[in-house]
């Protein structure tokens, strides 16, 4: 299949400056979630800027879904609306004096119509959770605001593809969780999405597939379990292993535990080694319910009702719209982040929880339950919320 994005053996070197990119070939496949990884000064950031033509290659050639980037100010336009672009510093891609105008730059400059940028700027404010700030001044935002100020920008040109270069730099450690988890409502979208990024351990547990760079050359490529368990090729990359993944290896090579294919989350470990100690998958006698609204298409009161007899003693939203449907409906949140992890968790020890989300990650939350009960052998399943309704009393109004 070929790829949506690739390059072949591009070199790039600035004006005065050293090389920065040295016969760099990846391939990005459609629909992936794809981390470049390395320290400052690796080409990340360079290599990000070919994949819609910001720089143009010294020699090598890139690609979109097969054919070579043109360069000439129509194709770069088209392909800038194809791919678009987040930078790191939102304050160098944020021009407008107000939210809503800024948004609206890029499907003014596509010549769209004033009621279909009325949408596109509606829809993507929505998206990233925006809504009501369209006359605010960018300048008036914190940091993680101005990070969604941006990316709504891209969003109101409905790209195929997003790049997002150091999408957590400088943010507090709730604002990053937020805005890769927003990058996951993204990709469950059916969007690609690549990201460049120092951090490995976010790296580690959110891509599907890692490129390791150090000074202008690719060191690997692969899942993030396997380039991450080469200590020799990160320390060549100046770099550490994801402190789980690590743990993981170190507690393998002592025998403690059987090495298999390594634990992304808090949750795989920790079955892994309760699977260790008592020599077996664990059978339990009762498991929590994991409940799940889709807020499109529920009303606070469902949730209300399940709260009120006692059903639910953890909730969790995920996704930018079902945080705001909780904010609305004034219903007080646990979990904002690792949202389903940690309702399994829950279940896990007798515990019910529900999960508060919207659109295409609601078959995410579906996917990920089912794929984890089989994984582990334990009945979990998603319990859809519905709204009440006077044939079906009490609990039971509630549930599906």
């Amino acid at each position: 299949m070929t790829p949506l994005l690739e390059t072949d053996n591009i070199t790039y070197t600035y004006p005065n400056g050293p090389a920065a990119l040295t016969g760099v070939s990846v391939q990005i496949a459609g629909g992936s979630k794809t981390a470049i990884v390395g320290p400052n000064g690796a080409g990340k950031s360079t290599l990000l800027l070919m994949l819609n033509g910001m720089l143009r290659p010294t020699s090598g050639e890139v690609r979109f879904s097969g054919q070579p980037l043109a360069y000439d100010t129509r194709s770069l336009r088209d392909l800038r609306r194809r791919v678009g672009f987040v930078f790191q510093n939102p304050d160098v891609q944020i021009i407008a004096p107000t939210v809503e105008a800024d948004v609206a730059f890029g499907p003014l400059n596509l010549g769209l119509p004033p009621d279909a940028i009325r949408r596109a700027v509606q829809d993507a404010l929505g998206y990233v959770g925006l809504r009501g700030y369209e006359k605010r001044p960018p300048h008036h935002l914190s940091g993680g605001e101005k990070k969604r100020v941006a990316i709504a920008g891209i969003l109101a040109m409905e790209p195929a593809v997003l790049v997002f270069d150091e999408p957590t730099n400088t943010l507090d450690p709730a604002s990053s969780e937020e805005i890769m988890e927003l990058l996951d409502e993204l990709a469950s979208g059916g969007r690609t999405v690549l990201i460049s990024t120092h951090d490995v351990e976010l790296a580690y547990r959110w891509a599907d597939s890692v490129i390791l760079m150090e000074r202008g050359n690719v060191l690997a490529r692969g899942p993030p379990e396997e380039v991450f368990s080469d200590h020799g090729l990160l320390a060549a990359a100046r770099l550490k292993p994801p402190a789980l993944l690590d743990l993981y290896n170190e507690l393998g090579l002592r025998d403690v535990i059987d090495r298999g294919v390594p634990p992304k989350s808090v949750l795989e470990f920790t079955d892994r080694i309760e699977r260790e100690l008592r020599g077996h998958t664990p059978v339990r006698d009762e498991v929590g319910t994991i409940y799940l609204c889709n807020a499109d298409q529920t009303s606070g009161d469902a949730i209300r009702r399940l709260i009120e007899q006692g059903a639910v003693e953890h909730l969790g939203a995920m996704g930018t719209r079902a945080k705001e449907f909780a904010n609305r409906e004034r219903i007080l949140l646990d979990y904002t982040y690792g949202v389903i992890d940690k309702c399994i968790l829950k279940a896990l020890i007798g515990e019910s929880s529900l999960i508060i989300t919207t659109g295409g990650m609601v078959d995410h939350v579906h996917r990920r339950i089912g794929e984890y009960s089989a994984e582990s052998g334990l009945a979990l399943a998603a319990t859809p919320v519905e709204e009440p309704t006077s044939h079906r009393p009490g609990l039971e109004g509630a549930l599906e």
